[in-house]
């Protein structure tokens, strides 16, 4: 992949303070493919450039921040921001209204999906921030649950594949619909611990 090919030497030569604003900057809805910025990030930790755990730390942070600040965004400045040209095209009339739908049908859960959605989560984030429906502290919640399952999974497979770069990219192809399926595995499990052990009835005195 030629975006991986450029952004190893400028983690190499710059190191986490590069991977947090390339995060930072895909946040922002700026076409630059998350995940494999992180895969980066994980190969020049394979490469001894870094520290692969403080590498997946850097990356969540990095991810957490960029989403809250277009959750922020959202909030604050909420229809004004699509007076701005750049904002305007990213959150359409079609597009703003899907996203409303998504809510109304899926609640909260679109907010742990859209982690999972590249091209769709900046939207996502900005209008849940709109919405004013979803406080930042929920917000940060779902993003920050979802994050856990991605970051540490990119990372890893780009520390692991650092020496062996066609079976990294196999697997970073297949990577996101894993994820997915983990993602899903993961929400089923929750649901049938909550509905066992929380929604039991309260016995009578």
């Amino acid at each position: 992949m030629d975006i991986l090919q450029f952004l190893i030497p400028i983690f190499t030569d710059y190191g986490y303070v590069a991977v947090f604003l390339v995060l930072l900057i895909c946040g922002f809805g700026v076409p630059i493919p998350e995940d494999v910025s992180l895969v980066a990030g994980g190969v020049i930790s394979g490469l001894g450039y870094a520290n692969v755990h403080n590498m997946v730390a850097v990356g969540m942070l990095g991810v957490l921040v960029g989403d809250s600040c277009m959750f922020l965004a959202g909030r604050y400045y909420g229809q004004r921001l699509l007076e701005h040209r750049y904002f305007a095209r990213m959150m359409t009339p079609e597009r703003y209204a899907a996203v409303q739908d998504k809510f109304e049908r899926y609640g909260n859960r679109v907010l742990f999906v859209a982690r999972f959605l590249p091209g769709l989560r900046a939207p996502i984030y900005l209008s849940a921030g709109m919405s004013r429906r979803v406080t930042y502290m929920r917000f940060l919640l779902l993003d920050g649950t979802a994050a856990l399952i991605s970051v540490p999974v990119w990372v890893y497979l780009g520390y692991y594949g650092a020496s062996n770069h066609e079976w990294m990219l196999k697997w970073l192809g297949r990577g996101q619909s894993l994820i997915l399926l983990f993602s899903a595995i993961v929400i089923v499990c929750v649901g049938i611990w909550y509905f066992r052990h929380c929604r039991k009835p309260k016995k009578q005195d």
